[in-house]
This record gives structure tokens, sequence and C-alpha cells, in this order.
């Protein structure tokens, strides 16, 4: 099963754009992308969902793809929309993974839909930005520090710099999609080697191509959403939540996850050793077989 558009109706009446993917009669598992991104990326196989039993739904947030833009959104205001799809589709209950930059938001929905997600994970997401005593950007590269000074100035520097960049982004990917961030990143090898797997590239494109398709203003809001308070706090979380991230992420570099494993009650934490920012493809069926898991 396969649906890559369609719509629902958040509650402030915007318009949110997702898709499903896998097995129709699976457990539900809303899966958010990272930053930036939209409802397009996803496994390149998806009878790896079919096989793990799962629905899975993505959807583009706010400013991405098809979804409308939600000025000054915070990372909580991605619950009402969640919920808003879940009921389109007759969900009540299911589970929740993110990303990168959807980490923090399937960490929102964790900490405020408890009463219809099951299970949550957060992969290679950052902790919030305002902890007393925390260096957020020990070990980051300085390309993704540059991006965060930007946003700390504001959308009208960050805006004319991320369109510069979705330029060249578009630009890197029609060549070749194991250049999605281009050579001058200090990745791992470990990441490296994910990006050049050619199974991967297809799905790259697509969903790049649809996260800027209507300008940058998804990318902006993540980036400034995650600089400012959360809307919740992780300590809320009373569900079973999984925290997982590699040593060798230079994109979000351990001691986010670190943090997060210490502070998210009750946390399952898989760390790593040798892998960095993006998972192995082999590695995403049984994190899907482990949100899929009754509770």
């Amino acid at each position: 099963m396969s649906s890559d558009r369609q719509v629902a109706s958040a509650p402030d009446g915007r318009t949110l754009t997702f898709a499903e993917w896998g097995d129709p009669d699976g457990f539900p598992v809303f899966l958010l992308h990272g930053t930036p991104g939209s409802r397009l990326g996803r496994h390149y196989d998806e009878r790896v969902y079919a096989d793990a039993g799962a629905r899975v739904i993505t959807y583009d947030r706010p400013g991405y793809g098809g979804s409308d833009r939600q000025p000054g959104r915070r990372v909580a205001d991605c619950v009402g929309d969640i919920g808003a799809i879940a009921d389109v589709l007759g969900i009540e209950r299911f589970a929740v993974g993110g990303g990168s930059g959807g980490g923090p938001h399937a960490l929102a929905a964790a900490a405020r839909l408890p009463e219809r997600v099951s299970r949550a994970a957060c992969v290679a997401g950052c902790a919030p930005f305002d902890i007393p005593g925390f260096d957020w950007f020990e070990g980051t590269d300085p390309l993704n520090i540059r991006e965060c000074e930007w946003a700390l100035q504001g959308e009208e520097v960050l805006v004319p710099e991320l369109e510069r960049e979705a330029a060249e982004l578009l630009e890197r990917v029609a060549a070749d999609p194991a250049e999605i961030l281009g050579g001058e990143w200090g990745l791992s090898e470990a990441d490296r080697a994910e990006l050049a797997r050619p199974e991967r590239h297809e799905v790259i494109r697509q969903d790049v191509e649809e996260a800027v398709r209507t300008g940058v203003w998804g990318w902006a809001d993540d980036d400034l959403g995650v600089i400012v308070p959360w809307g919740f706090d992780v300590d809320e979380i009373r569900i079973p939540t999984r925290i997982a991230y590699g040593l060798t992420d230079v994109l979000v570099p351990p001691q986010h996850g670190e943090w997060l494993a210490r502070n998210v009650p009750g946390a399952e934490v898989v760390v790593w050793e040798t892998l960095g920012h993006f998972t192995p493809p082999d590695l995403v069926a049984e994190r899907i077989a482990w949100l899929v898991q009754p509770v």
C-alpha cells in the first residue's frame, strides 16, 4: 500500500498533506521527517513496513510540501496536527517516531498525547536549546552551527540564506543524491557510506524536491522553533520511549542523545558506537517492530 498525497485540516483550518505506506491493516505509526524534509522521506522499500505489521503515516510539517505554513509554530504545535490526521483516518491509538529534526516533535507527541500514543522513538534528535550549563554546539559541524546562528539572528536573516542553500541543495541532489550535504561537511565515514547507498537515491530526490517545492518556510520554521522553548518538557513523558543516537554524529552530536537519555523518564536507550546521523536501512525494520509492539 502507498498513498502519497492525502489531506486533512488542522485545528485552525490549515491544510495538512500526508501519505501512507506499508500494511493498511497494520498498527498505525507516525514517522516524522527531519529538517528539511517531507512526507516522501521514507524507507525505499515499503515492504519493510508491511512485514513489520505497520501502517506508516508521514506528513509535511507546516510550510513543507503540501502543508500550509504556520508562522511562529513551536515544536509542541505538531501535537494538534498529528491528532487531526489520526482523526481523519479514524485512528485512535498509534505510535510515533521521529528522526533528526523530527525527534523533538515525536517527544512532543509522547508528552502531550499519552492517551493516544502507545510508544515513541527519538532517533538522532536534539536536546532543548535553553538547558543551563549544556554546550549545545559541542562537536557540531561548523556548517550546522552557521545555520543555527542565522536562526538566532531571526527570520529576516535566516530565510534568504536558506533560499540560497535550497537552490544549491536542489542542484546537488539532481546531480548526485549522495551529495545531499555537499563535500564541505565533516561527516563520519558511516554517514558517507549511508548516503552513498544507490537504493536511497530516488527517495532522497523525491524528499528534497517536495520539501522545498513551495519555498523554505517549513525549513525556516523548524530552525526557529528548535532554538526557543518547545512548549513542553521532556520530563512530562510517561509512555514507553526510546532514545537512539550514534557516537559519530556531527549533525546532532551524541551529547544531545545522552542528555535526552538522562531526562526522558524511563527511556530505553540505544547507542550505536560506529554509526552517525543516518540509520542503516536494516535497522529500520527493528525500530518499526519496536514501535508496533503492544503496551
